[in-house]
């Protein structure tokens, strides 16, 4: 089954003490680049949840946020050291009374020195965010891997049609070269008693002619290879693991079969139809770098 490498999932777990949220949002790489952002008490959760998303997915650049909020756990408690603003303010005093200045201070100047405020930070519980965010973190990712097979199916229908259009323009330039040859040695013909009026024309060197002509303008092999190729790509598409790669490897040996095809032809029906082909395989090349 064909995924998108585009999508996007949310999740979250709770307990008594915390909740946890967790999004994700993927776009289209030709690796896996996992970017975490966790909150700094959560730092140390790094690799879990890379090592979660790398076991689930092959390609695609991720942007993983995480968020959490206690809830019975103790919050950060803001402290007060009373004794060091005193000793600042009479610090003050004293410089003021050396210099004989007038000493002006408001509670905002001894509380922006360093130390007067401080922030204790619990410390958490890792145990049970250890437990709690895998959840979380796996939630999120099972939205965003529903989403990448949703757009996947839409892909494979695009593809689907694309390649329609080149094998039913393969079939036409199949029919329209069976036709080249004998084109071709009616207006060689034609040339010849337009140049030689009644004298006759030398069929054997005519027939050489032909047949070097014929055998310049063959295209049967890439036809053939063209058409395995398109069922190759097919049948890929069918398959449950990772394909982008080989798609795209599938698809440059289309361009290099449809190109040597126009290379090969003189044809201006075929010529028109190898650019319609082109054209469709180079919409095709826009849609399978977003599989993956």
């Amino acid at each position: 089954m064909v995924k998108s490498m585009t999508g996007f999932g949310r999740g979250l777990a709770e307990n008594e003490d915390y909740s946890i949220t967790v999004e994700a949002k993927s776009v289209n790489h030709r690796f896996c680049e996992l970017y975490v952002r966790l909150p700094k008490p959560l730092n140390c959760f790094d690799d879990m949840v890379k090592k979660i998303f790398s076991s689930r997915v092959d390609r695609g650049k991720f942007d993983i946020f995480i968020d959490f909020e206690r809830r019975g756990a103790k919050n950060p408690q803001l402290n007060v050291d009373k004794e060091l603003a005193i000793a600042y303010y009479k610090a003050m005093l004293e410089i003021a009374e050396a210099c004989d200045l007038p000493l002006e201070v408001k509670v905002n100047n001894l509380t922006s020195l360093p130390g007067v405020f401080s922030l204790e930070t619990p410390e958490e519980d890792r145990e049970s965010i250890g437990e709690l965010l895998p959840l979380a973190v796996n939630s999120a990712l099972d939205a965003l891997l529903e989403m990448r097979s949703v757009e996947g199916k839409a892909l494979t229908e695009d593809l689907l049609a694309h390649l329609a259009l080149v094998n039913g323009a393969l079939e036409q330039i199949k029919t329209q070269s069976e036709t080249v040859v004998a084109e071709q040695k009616q207006r060689l013909e034609q040339r010849l008693t337009l140049l030689l009026g009644e004298i006759e024309v030398d069929q054997y060197k005519l027939a050489n002619e032909l047949a070097f002509f014929a055998d310049k303008v063959d295209i049967n092999e890439e036809v053939t290879r063209l058409k395995s190729h398109i069922e190759q790509f097919k049948q890929t598409l069918q398959t449950a693991v990772p394909i982008g790669r080989k798609l795209d490897f599938i698809l440059q040996e289309m361009m290099r079969e449809i190109n040597t095809i126009g290379s090969k032809s003189n044809n201006l029906f075929i010529n028109k139809l190898v650019i319609d082909s082109k054209n469709e395989m180079e919409r095709i090349k826009e849609q399978i770098q977003n599989i993956e």
